[in-house]
């Protein structure tokens, strides 16, 4: 705790020559103490007069104004507090894999429908962006609050070749860098010396990327390395494989890939990153578990679109927080207030004026 009038602070002086006023009138008042005909009734006296009582009230009267001196010296803390500027990114598979019929009516088109009820029921002001990644990753909406762009960006989403994952996450932090100066961008081997300054261990941010793939990463930077940059930034990412292991599902995805190996949607033919239909449908949950453990998330496993709802709907967005340094004077006001409310309420009750 920090104190932004920290002059101030030297008023706690008085509370020592406070206590010796106190002390000297106490001893003051005991030359002009009633004599009374019968030492009986002193002890009587004295009995029903406890130190406590004689005293509780001057030591409220003591923490109020303590507490009021430390609230006019404006106290802060960093608090960790819930933010709408906490950013959300969706990592979305579009590999050909994503076409897949194991979940009906496809993957990609199940995936689809779980992302936007997770878009649907966030709050008000939170931001959440859109990564796709097939061959390497692109921004198709940075982060926002406007629903109708999410949703068109959700639902426009095409499937091309390979699987980047690498890509995707670090293409989701310099998602993040561009709206949060705190966040350096991804290192791919261009970033000045010094410009990175990584967390302490186990702290994290508020942004979080959540990763969705139904296979493993064949093509771009290692997940690993990229995984060690997110750590290094705090951004959690939360991993999830969609997907079952059924290999003979039928690919299915739509009459225009199917007529044209150049891929349609806001993607084309840049996304084809590899070969022909050798897909890898097989999960690599290892390394997707590694990636979450790594930097402080989790890994989910779905192989239906009920399991992948209740992924969506269980992720733990709460954790969407940002450290602030907050005036807390209000608090110690109050607790000023209180405390002079009970003395004199105490000394109303134990000393009555008549």
């Amino acid at each position: 705790m920090n104190f932004l009038w920290s002059s101030f602070i030297y008023l706690l002086l008085l509370i020592p020559l406070i206590v010796a006023v106190y002390v000297l009138l106490l001893r003051r008042r005991k030359r002009f103490v009633v004599r009374y005909s019968s030492l009986s009734l002193v002890r009587e006296a004295l009995s029903h007069q406890s130190w406590l009582r004689r005293h509780l009230s001057f030591i409220l009267f003591l923490f109020a104004l303590i507490s009021l001196i430390l609230a006019l010296a404006r106290p802060v803390a960093t608090l960790a507090v819930p933010s709408n500027r906490a950013t959300i990114i969706l990592a979305m598979d579009v590999s050909r894999s994503m076409c897949s019929t194991d979940i009906d009516p496809n993957r990609l088109e199940a995936a689809k429908v779980a992302a936007l009820a997770f878009v649907q029921k966030q709050e008000r002001g939170k931001r959440i962006g859109i990564v796709a990644f097939a061959g390497f990753a692109e921004l198709v909406q940075p982060p926002t609050d406007d629903r109708t762009l999410l949703e068109n960006a959700i639902t426009n989403l095409t499937t091309a070749r390979r699987t980047a994952i690498g890509s995707a996450i670090l293409r989701s932090l310099d998602a993040i860098a561009e709206l949060d100066s705190n966040v350096t961008p991804s290192d791919t081997g261009n970033l000045p010396d010094g410009a990175l300054i990584p967390v302490p261990e186990g702290q994290f941010g508020p942004h979080i990327i959540v990763l969705l793939t139904d296979g493993a990463s064949n093509a771009g930077p290692s997940p690993i390395s990229a995984a060690i940059q997110a750590t290094e930034r705090g951004v959690r990412v939360y991993t999830i494989g969609f997907g079952t292991t059924n290999p003979s599902a039928p690919m299915d995805c739509g009459d225009q890939f199917q007529s044209n190996d150049q891929f349609g949607g806001g993607f084309g033919s840049p996304f084809g990153g590899g070969g022909g239909g050798g897909f890898r449908r097989g999960i690599d949950e290892e390394t997707l578990t590694t990636i979450a453990d790594m930097t402080g998330g989790t890994y989910y496993a779905a192989s239906s679109i009920g399991e992948l709802n209740n992924v969506f709907q269980n992720l733990p967005t709460y954790l969407a927080l940002t450290r602030e340094e907050t005036e807390i004077g209000a608090f110690f006001t109050a607790f000023a207030a209180l405390m002079a409310v009970i003395a004199m309420l105490l000394s109303f009750r134990w000393h009555p004026l008549s």
